[in-house]
């Protein structure tokens, strides 16, 4: 199987090209030099010469807060580039793997979102994302939008590579506590993405969208104290909530993601990150060794 990945370097992409082979699948992953999801007709071109039998988009446009200020260039690379590799997937007949954010939801209550509940994003980036789920149901493709959260991994920034940087400077780490969710390795991801491709190659009438996040809910909070055990780090946690954390753009604070319709339809279940962190510190670890 042919899959053309949108992105290279970023979290999920760099472990889309690390999972292929054992995957039994073609990944040709696209940087921004190869298709620039500020211009739609590039990636459209570049479906078109690929000729895949899957896409993956797993490039976005992903600084929350920058998002606020640019707010056209978020919408073009999250909604109109979306929406044209499905106007051509759609046209070429194969398969959509579009990622999608759980800031898609306003985060009120605190049950898990459902992949059919109402949207209401809270800043420019929920906005983005949930226009390009609906560009990409409007094409009339093959296509699952996943739904995910809190992307962690050995690679690029994010909160697991923070809170060990933090760690090993400081004593006392302040970090928001009432955020809930669930935090989702990218190596998961990766790996959900390429079944569900092979799934929808498979079986179209699993269209649709769907939720994949790490097991079990905690919060930024909970979810640092347990990084800094594992790495043997001293600091402690302060716990704070959201108004003492000011951000340009507003974070959901229920996360939660209901994955059951996933597991039925492909027949994976929620990943633990707890053994997830555990792989990446190693890798981490033997990196600095």
């Amino acid at each position: 199987m042919k899959v053309l990945v949108f992105g290279h370097s970023g979290q999920v992409a760099t472990e889309l090209r690390r999972k292929a082979p054992e995957a039994g699948v073609e990944v040709i992953a696209l940087g921004r030099a190869a298709a620039d999801l500020t211009d739609p007709a590039a990636c459209a071109a570049a479906i078109r010469a690929q000729a895949p039998d899957a896409v993956i988009n797993a490039a976005a446009f992903t600084a929350v807060d920058a998002a606020e200020e640019r707010r056209a260039e978020a919408h073009l690379v999250n909604a109109a580039a979306p929406g044209a590799m499905a106007q051509t997937a759609a046209k070429q007949g194969i398969p959509l793997v579009q990622i999608s954010t759980d800031y898609v939801f306003d985060g009120s209550g605190a049950g898990p979102w459902r992949p059919e509940d109402p949207t209401a994003p809270l800043g420019v980036y929920g906005r983005s994302k949930e226009a390009g789920e609906a560009a990409v149901r409007a094409a009339g493709g093959v296509h699952a939008i996943l739904r995910t959260s809190w992307v962690f991994s050995a690679h690029g920034a994010n909160f697991l590579k923070t809170m060990l940087r933090l760690g090993a400077e400081r004593d006392r780490l302040r970090v928001v506590a009432d955020q809930v969710g669930g935090p989702t390795p990218a190596a998961a991801i990766a790996a959900a993405c390429l079944a569900i491709a092979k799934g929808l190659a498979r079986e179209p009438g699993l269209s649709g969208t769907y939720h994949f996040a790490g097991a079990p809910d905690v919060s930024w909070a909970g979810f640092a104290r347990a990084i800094l055990a594992a790495a043997g780090l001293p600091a402690v946690v302060e716990e704070i909530p959201t108004t003492a954390w000011p951000t340009p753009a507003p974070r959901p604070l229920n996360s939660r993601l209901d994955c059951t319709a996933t597991e039925a339809a492909f027949g994976f279940a929620r990943p633990d990150w707890r053994t997830g962190m555990a792989e990446i510190l190693a890798e981490l670890e033997g990196q600095n060794a």
